[in-house]
């Protein structure tokens, strides 16, 4: 049977344009909090992260319950998972930086999957939609085939649209509907969903997530999860808005979105 995954955003980080920053004390604050708040710590078997450190140090405090009760307890990181952009916020140390970081600290911390270039914004990591999806589907199998019954993942604002596939209010906020330390829970579709939300063939299953009832009930939400296809309108729906307030997923199409917008002003 697919496990339950508890998704989580990441607490506050300091200077958030700056490379790879820590928590801030408020968002200390905010894990604490998660941490004294969240109800399944005894039935999670599994906490994974992105490898960016404001997830990994979210994680560690917020389900350090986890980690005491279970002392041979890992936190995997997952690549996959790192936030959309390519601005140095979003872009991670490399593998041996990470792994220089864990052993100093002694952290109970996985970096196994952590690969050479997972930290260069190309290819695989390209900070394109198309990219996204591709790599949201992956973590998303890659749970859904894992043997644990309750995982947690913690990962960003951002990408949490695309791996849960939920765009209900996506632009609520800057680039997100997801709070700090935020946590929403999703089972996986009995449905074997072979399109995108784009309506592109896939090969395979597309690991289609469900926010259970209580969930949304949890935050003010009234009936289900928006279905696949109102998914779909508003998935393309979401990205337009976010290119209308600018924030375009690289660099090079943020600047050229207001240079243009600057010479349709006849500022240059």
């Amino acid at each position: 049977m697919a496990p339950i995954v508890h998704c989580v955003r990441h607490a506050q980080p300091r200077k958030p344009r700056h490379p790879r920053p820590p928590l801030t004390d408020l968002g200390v604050s905010q894990c604490r909090t998660l941490r004294d708040s969240f109800p399944a710590h005894d039935k999670i078997d599994l906490v994974t992260a992105s490898p960016l450190r404001r997830t990994i140090y979210t994680a560690l405090e917020s389900f350090e319950p986890v980690f005491h009760a279970r002392p041979d307890t890992r936190l995997i990181l997952i690549p996959d998972a790192q936030e959309t952009s390519d601005v140095p916020c979003d872009t991670g140390s490399s593998p041996a930086e990470l792994q220089r970081e864990v052993e100093e600290k002694g952290l109970p911390v996985d970096v196994g999957l952590v690969e050479e270039g997972w930290n260069v914004k190309a290819g695989r990591y390209a900070p394109t939609s198309d990219a996204i999806q591709e790599r949201a589907r992956a973590a998303r199998r890659w749970l859904k085939a894992r043997p644990e019954k309750e995982i947690v993942i913690v990962t960003h604002g951002t990408f949490l649209h695309y791996f849960t596939e939920d765009w209900e209010d996506c632009s609520k906020g800057y680039g997100t509907a997801w709070v700090n330390t935020e946590y929403r829970t999703y089972t996986f579709s009995s449905n074997e969903d072979t399109e995108d939300l784009e309506s592109r063939a896939i090969d395979g299953d597309n690991a289609t997530m469900i926010e259970t009832s209580e969930s949304r009930q949890r935050r003010g939400k009234e009936g289900p999860m928006p279905g696949r296809e109102e998914q779909k309108k508003l998935f393309l729906q979401g990205k337009q808005r976010w290119d209308d307030q600018g924030l375009q997923l690289s660099t090079a199409e943020r600047e050229a979105a207001t240079k243009a917008k600057a010479e349709a002003a006849g500022q240059v």
